[in-house]
């Protein structure tokens, strides 16, 4: 297991994000990038009626909160490894800790803590606006199509 990025390809989270999160699921959900550090990622997820789970809650449903950190850890070991790479999310276990609060942006901080060169061990939050009081928690395992050192 390696902590290193597998290559230095000039592969940029921030400039590759807009296009990534533009277009289909993501797209349409409204993802955007946030920020992002040495082995992880935040996107963020704005409020809309539209993604709400029971009318008159105001709550999110659960569906857009396990997209956003679904694509956060991804994202994070694409910025980890330096390049885009195929994987498939193997498990991805959520933990809500609470609803989010209504018209408030959900952020997903995603993170990649280690990989062998088959797969991506990840963990992160999301919140809505104060981080030691996080919506959810998730754990989870990417395995990749194409290796990272390939």
């Amino acid at each position: 297991m390696s902590g290193r990025p597998a290559n230095n390809s000039g592969f940029d989270i921030a400039r590759a994000a807009p296009m990534m999160l533009s277009s289909g699921h993501m797209g349409w959900l409204g993802i955007q990038y946030r920020d992002h550090g040495e082995n992880w990622v935040e996107l963020q997820l704005p409020w809309r009626e539209d993604l709400v789970g029971q009318p008159d809650s105001g709550i999110l449903a659960s569906g857009p909160i396990v997209s956003l950190m679904d694509i956060s850890t991804a994202s994070a070991i694409w910025h980890r490894n330096r390049r885009f790479i195929s994987m498939v999310t193997v498990d991805l276990r959520v933990d809500y800790m609470r609803p989010a609060r209504k018209g408030a942006t959900v952020v997903g901080h995603g993170e990649c803590y280690t990989q062998t060169k088959s797969i991506a061990f990840v963990r992160g939050f999301a919140h809505d606006g104060d981080p030691d009081d996080p919506v959810a928690h998730v754990a989870g395992e990417f395995m990749f199509v194409d290796k990272p050192g390939s």
